[in-house]
């Protein structure tokens, strides 16, 4: 491996991501090893996520939200500034999962006293992510297609999703969000707690 690369700094969100994940594990008092065992993720890589070492995925974040009662948006804005209630299109958060190609823009992250936010997802043609569990059971989802298609798989069944095309629906297991192609999907997928 070059030194270049040994020495790179990880990303800031990458960073405040790892502690994070690091904080939450210790509020409940567990080790890697009980991390671990509830959240299906080998202990090194939990362990190289909290040190920032790794770049989470989309999937291993979808783990872990699930075994700390969260929404990925609500983990994610734990790590970032203060909210406001005017979220510019300059300050609104985006985060990369490098493995699958999915772009993710908190359009309106999470807020105190508010339930619902809004979320651009962006995947390229051929991108397939599935989540195992919903991060919180019943979460409400609202998936509008605002450029391409999207295939989704909720509750053994398959939506096909145009542009226009709007899916609605409670999320109580696994999920699967594909980009048939041959163009990318944009969508905006707004999320409800319940």
């Amino acid at each position: 491996m070059k030194q270049d690369v040994l020495d790179a700094e990880p990303d800031p969100v990458d960073a405040r991501l790892g502690a994070r994940l690091a904080e939450l594990r210790a509020e409940r008092g567990w080790s890697l090893g009980e991390l671990a065992e509830r959240s299906g993720v080998s202990r090194s890589t939990l362990s190289r996520a909290e040190r920032a070492e790794i770049s989470p995925t989309a999937a291993l974040l979808n783990r872990l939200c699930n075994v700390y009662g969260r929404t990925m948006s609500q983990l994610l804005s734990e790590v970032e500034a203060e909210h406001a209630l005017l979220v510019p299109a300059a300050d609104q958060p985006v985060w990369r999962d490098r493995d699958s190609g999915f772009v993710r823009r908190s359009v309106s992250p999470p807020h105190a006293g508010l339930r619902g936010e809004l979320v651009e997802g962006r995947l390229a043609a051929g991108a397939d992510i599935a989540y195992d569990r919903p991060p919180v059971p019943g979460l409400e989802q609202h998936i509008w297609v605002l450029e391409g298609a999207l295939e989704v798989t909720a509750q053994d069944v398959e939506h096909r999703l145009g542009t226009g095309d709007c899916l609605r629906l409670r999320v109580w297991g696994p999920t699967r969000f594909r980009c048939p192609g041959p163009e990318g999907v944009r969508y905006v997928l707004a999320v409800v707690l319940p």
